[in-house]
């Protein structure tokens, strides 16, 4: 019988291979986790001086009605958790959910027409195992709902107060409404040509209203979402409008408190398509003229409105971005 060598009968040892690199997923996390905190500081190297005198501002403001507004700003931050939650029919973790939210606050005042919000906000749901049509499915839900909320409190206010609003001077003439309502459809007449005529965009489109239309119907069947969803949307702008308030008040301005909630509405509404940064720019100016629609000096109003953009968004942008780097970097997101 052959006798195999010794030499042969070992095993042979595994050549050592080359050093292990970073993965490639790892280093696009670690620079997702930094993007964040380069935009907020790139926005505000060129916005230094606004942020600077609004906060000058707040520094001469009553702190007790000051005080009203953060607690207003944080109720924001709580509500938008509530009204995502709304959105799902799975129940999801409610401190991450908050962070996430949160977080999604210093990206969507990054990125205009909301994106940023809805980038993370998917992230997280399809990180909670949530598949990627049914996310973009809450998504939609979510962004149809909020208009309508919206105006559903408008209404409300009409109906409640209809001496007090001086709604003549703030309804956008015709020329404005007829802008709208050719921008609307437009975007209607482009959407129906691309899905008649992309072939490869039909069958998702399609799957995606109907994964929508089916989360939706099994949503108003639970009445602790439906809660969520739709009283989170009408509270949500009411919020904003309180923290307005409160900070005209601790500035010196003498509207009521339905005056500013309305004119908030009315502001908001009009521009709201318009796809700027978080509503920065044509928000604020359309807030500067409801208030001064109403009697308030335009210097009065201007301040109420930096303020306003000071507390709710570039004092909560740094904590939000760390916030956002810290989920990215635990594959929260």
């Amino acid at each position: 019988m052959r006798r195999v060598p010794a030499a042969a009968r070992r095993s042979p040892r595994t050549a050592p291979g080359p050093l292990r690199s970073p993965s490639v997923g790892r280093l696009a996390r670690r620079a997702l986790s930094l993007l964040p905190l380069l935009l907020i500081g790139a926005w505000a190297a060129t916005d230094w001086r606004a942020v600077r005198d609004g906060a000058a501002r707040l520094a001469s403001a009553d702190p007790w009605w000051l005080l009203v507004a953060v607690v207003f700003t944080c109720l924001g931050w709580l509500t938008a958790a509530v009204v995502r939650q709304g959105a799902v029919p799975e129940r999801l973790p409610p401190g991450l959910l908050l962070a996430s939210q949160f977080a999604a606050g210093a990206a969507n005042h990054v990125l205009p027409a909301s994106i940023g919000a809805h980038a993370v906000t998917l992230r997280f749901l399809q990180g909670r195992g949530i598949p990627l049509t049914r996310a973009t499915a809450s998504l939609a839900l979510y962004s149809l709902v909020k208009p309508i909320a919206k105006t559903l409190v408008l209404l409300v206010f009409l109906v409640a107060f209809p001496e007090m609003l001086r709604l003549g001077e703030l309804v956008p003439d015709g020329r404005m409404v007829l802008l709208a309502v050719g921008v609307t459809a437009i975007v209607l007449v482009v959407a129906a040509v691309l899905l008649t005529v992309v072939r490869q965009l039909r069958r998702p489109a399609l799957g995606l209203v109907q994964t929508a239309l089916t989360d939706a119907r099994l949503l108003h069947t639970m009445p602790s979402r439906v809660l969520a969803l739709w009283g989170g949307s009408a509270a949500a702008p009411v919020f904003q409008a309180t923290v307005i308030a409160a900070l005209g008040t601790s500035l010196g301005m003498t509207l009521s408190w339905a005056q500013v909630v309305f004119a908030f509405l009315a502001a908001s509404t009009a521009v709201g398509a318009v796809p700027a940064p978080g509503g920065i720019g044509p928000v604020d100016a359309a807030m500067v003229f409801t208030l001064v629609a109403y009697g308030t000096p335009v210097g009065l109003a201007t301040t109420t409105v930096i303020g306003y953009r000071v507390l709710t968004v570039w004092l909560p942008l740094l904590p939000g971005a760390l916030v956002l780097a810290a989920l990215v970097q635990r594959k929260v997101l």
